[in-house]
């Protein structure tokens, strides 16, 4: 397995060549008192060398190992506590906090690219403190000022870790569902009781205490989601100095054994009685949750691309090194009994396919980041724009990278033949770990239906017209003759889902199936859209550049091959959206 390299050059160029994060970031009052570039930089070649010396050793023994568990009690693989105190001290999971608790408060554009540093690095690792944000993230937002003094600064120090408690055995995407109880107390307390599972990080030995976020009801909640809220529960209480108190009653009954991410411990929960404080209002904790939850659909998004660039990596290094069969075209090692996989026209295919898919993905990751942070620190209507495109951005930013994520992993393995099928190289560890990647926060199907239903048809098209305004308004801009071989085709592909959306929707008046069986196939052309933008932007600065060296070089004709081989996909999922509900309902369920 090759030793992972962060992609430090990509990430700055993506930065301050075509999106111009420095400039962004100076034109926000409150970040421009936070970062610079220099400062940005400094704090990604940082973070680059503890994913690359500390986290990524750790990934293929953490794998073989996996967590223990015993007496209720769950200890991680070995190195790992060890490495995730070298994380703490050095100030890492303040990166993204508020500053009034302890936190570095800096951009989602530069917090992005450490979340991929992490996944690249090992998926396990990074799930503890990733969790730990999102919760923190919305603790921030809905929590009481007690709370947020309190919890936040020792969450941010990386004394305490925490979770994300929805799912119970029979409430999966179906929320409304859960049972969990919440009891009110005099004290203005609620005691805590029921079972949840696939809790992520709900007990290991990292940390001296781990917050739960859960989602309960009130005896007298009304029925279905409408009725749900959300709590804080400590594993330990805390004392009134903020030393730690007495053992709260929320325990691990026992771990999952998973396909992959074996170093993440995911526990049964169970909460007897456990002592909880109310996170925003009765009965809107689903709202609250959803702050945490769309923050972490994002990172899981950026889990497909990490593990995709580790792929590529490590199956780049094989190709060129495993010499085997001769070119169509002659032989190109005559010194050496066989010309390198390089050669070969379909696993050049693979590598392509995973390079164009992993420069488009970050390169369209820093896109959201960068609608994020002006939604966050913006005003007027720029701030309302970033927000519309957010809300669109999510679910394809979850579905759209793991998809792509899951394809580069399975690419890779197929480099390696053989070998990539055996456990010594490491390469069928990415396969199973990203694999969960298009199943939690929300399956990729769930996403389809977000976009599809909340987002396009919810809002009657309008917020798909924000995005494809925006592209249109860069094609006008970017006609110079160099860029017609992008811009032409990408002006098609934006009038294509603009046609489609309009379709979809037409179709869907009649008959609302339509949207369920549209949405995937929606999803991924609107995917391969935007990715095409982000590629003809990385285009045009790659033409301006003063000098054409090898990066610049190589950008246009990765540019080139997405446009060429990997663009046109859209044309048969099109095909397929269009195809309408009639192949799928009017089959009975007794023929299947």
């Amino acid at each position: 397995m090759a030793d992972y390299q962060v992609p430090l050059k990509d990430m700055s160029f993506l930065l301050y060549d075509v999106f111009k994060a420095d400039q962004l970031w100076q034109s926000l009052p409150t970040l421009a008192e936070r970062v610079d570039k220099e400062t940005a930089e400094a704090i990604l070649q940082e973070c680059a060398k503890i994913a690359e010396q500390e986290i990524a050793p750790l990934s293929r023994n953490g794998d073989e190992a996996g967590v223990s568990f015993k007496d209720g009690k769950v200890t991680t693989a070995p190195g790992y506590k060890q490495a995730f105190d070298t994380y703490v001290q050095g100030g890492w999971t303040s990166l993204g906090g508020e500053p009034e608790f302890g936190g570095m408060g800096m951009p989602k554009m530069l917090t992005a690219f450490h979340e991929e540093m992490l996944c690249s690095a090992d998926i396990s690792f990074s799930l503890y403190p990733g969790l730990t944000a999102g919760a923190a993230l919305s603790l921030a937002k809905h929590g009481s000022d007690e709370l947020k003094n309190r919890y936040l600064t020792r969450m941010y120090a990386g004394d305490w870790s925490a979770t994300m408690c929805l799912t119970e055995s029979h409430a999966g995407t179906d929320l409304g569902m859960i049972r969990t109880k919440a009891i009110p107390q005099d004290d203005d307390s609620y005691l805590i009781s029921g079972t949840k599972i696939f809790i992520t990080g709900g007990e290991h030995d990292l940390t001296d205490n781990i917050v739960h976020l859960v989602l309960a009801k009130l005896p007298d909640a009304p029925a279905g989601p409408r009725g749900i809220s959300l709590f804080l529960v400590p594993k330990f209480l805390v004392n009134d100095d903020e030393t730690l108190g007495e053992f709260n009653n929320a325990s691990c009954g026992s771990i999952e054994h998973k396909m992959g991410i074996h170093a993440s411990a995911t526990c049964v929960m169970n909460f007897d009685s456990a002592k909880g404080y109310l996170v925003g209002e009765v009965n809107k904790g689903l709202a609250c949750m959803f702050t945490m939850m769309n923050f972490e659909r994002i990172g899981v998004g950026i889990q497909g691309l990490g593990a995709a660039v580790r792929s590529y990596q490590n199956a780049l290094e094989y190709a060129k090194d495993r010499i085997q069969g001769r070119s169509l075209t002659g032989v190109k090692s005559p010194d050496v009994q066989a010309d390198s996989l390089m050669v070969h026209g379909d696993v050049r295919r693979m590598l392509l396919n995973m390079k164009a898919m992993n420069e488009g993905s970050r390169a369209l990751s820093t896109y959201i980041a960068m609608q994020l942070d002006i939604a966050t620190y913006g005003n007027g209507e720029a701030k309302q724009k970033a927000e519309h495109l957010v809300a669109l951005m999510t679910p394809i930013a979850k579905a759209f990278f793991t998809d792509l994520g899951f394809e580069s992993t399975v690419a890779g393995q197929q480099i390696f033949g053989g070998h990539g099928y055996v456990r010594e190289w490491g390469q069928e560890q990415l396969v199973r770990d990203t694999r969960i990647s298009q199943i939690y926060e929300g399956t990729n199907g769930v996403q389809a239906m977000d976009l599809m239903a909340r987002k396009v048809a919810g809002s009657k098209g309008e917020l798909v017209k924000v995005f494809i305004e925006e592209v249109q308004n860069y094609i006008a801009k970017n006609n110079a003759e160099q860029m017609q071989e992008f811009t032409k085709p990408l002006a098609n592909a934006i009038q294509e889902l603009a046609q489609l959306t309009d379709d979809i929707l037409t179709s869907a008046k009649n008959n609302p199936e339509e949207l369920g069986c549209a949405a995937n196939d929606y999803l991924h052309v609107f995917g391969y859209t935007a990715m095409a933008f982000v590629w003809a932007k990385m285009a045009e600065v790659s033409f301006a550049a003063d000098e054409k060296s090898e990066f610049h070089q190589s950008k246009l004709h990765t540019a080139r091959y997405f446009y060429t081989r990997l663009l046109p996909r859209c044309s048969s999922l099109i095909a397929s959206a269009k195809a309408g509900s009639e192949a799928m309902f009017d089959m009975p369920e007794n023929l299947f």
